[in-house]
């Protein structure tokens, strides 16, 4: 079983930085993806960012050029920059690993717990 450690997460106000860190728990046999969601109050859960195999990134419109993701493959981490903060990027956010744990394991979605961020006017 993979953990996902969540850290970073905070008050701010807007104009603010924040970082988030994701740790996986367990070695893993191969990442298809990792990276970050949210999900604000009476709002479906979104992708912020994510890197896919092979090093290529996606992220939500509304944080480009405001937010950055890297990973740290020898330590299972991912991490994300957050710059510019404004009042709408006011969620919890979710890391996310999409992979095989072992070479005979299925690919899962192994999810973190959630960390808090709010960024205040």
């Amino acid at each position: 079983q993979v953990r996902l450690v969540e850290s970073g997460g905070g008050l701010v106000q807007a104009g603010g930085s924040l970082r988030l860190s994701c740790a996986a728990s367990a070695r893993i046999f191969s990442i298809s993806a990792m990276g970050w969601y949210r999900q604000a109050p009476g709002k479906q859960r979104e992708l912020v960012a994510n890197i896919i195999s092979g090093g290529s990134t996606n992220y939500l419109d509304s944080v480009k050029g405001r937010f950055t993701i890297s990973r740290d493959d020898a330590k299972n981490t991912v991490y994300l920059q957050m710059n510019s903060l404004k009042p709408e990027d006011t969620a919890v956010y979710y890391c996310n690993l999409e992979g095989k744990l072992t070479r005979h394991t299925a690919t899962y979605d192994y999810w973190g717990r959630g960390t808090q961020v709010t960024v205040s006017s």
